[in-house]
């Protein structure tokens, strides 16, 4: 269900419809026009409009290295992910060996008390 949403940034009111919850979108509007009035107010002379374009340009630089860095953890968690299913793999593989020795252990065991019977006959 879409909300109709109305905010007002730097003075000029926005309507907006939105997925979000009012009280989300008017947190939004209220760090966005902070951002702008500081940026008017640190002396460069900008306008609210120059402002505007500075804090998108920031917050889409801001997204765009969230992003990389979100796309970094997926391929560590991918490798991550590779690596325990090929350990596992050796786990496995090495546990069925331990179960071959094992077996071979007894037959030796055998073996030997076999011949110690026999010697002793």
């Amino acid at each position: 269900m879409l909300n109709d949403v109305k905010v007002v940034i730097c003075g000029k009111e926005y309507k907006l419809k939105t997925s979000e919850s009012p009280n989300y979108v008017f947190a939004l509007a209220r760090a966005l026009e902070s951002k702008i009035n500081e940026m008017v107010n640190s002396g460069s002379g900008s306008s609210p409009y120059s402002a505007s374009i500075m804090v998108a340009l920031s917050l889409l630089d801001d997204l765009n290295k969230s992003n990389q860095r979100l796309d970094n953890i997926r391929n560590q968690t991918k490798e991550y992910v590779n690596e325990a299913g090929q350990t596992r793999i050796e786990r496995d593989a090495a546990l069925k060996e331990i179960e071959v020795l094992k077996s071979k252990i007894v037959q030796l065991e055998n073996m030997v008390k076999l011949r110690q019977l026999k010697d002793s006959i």
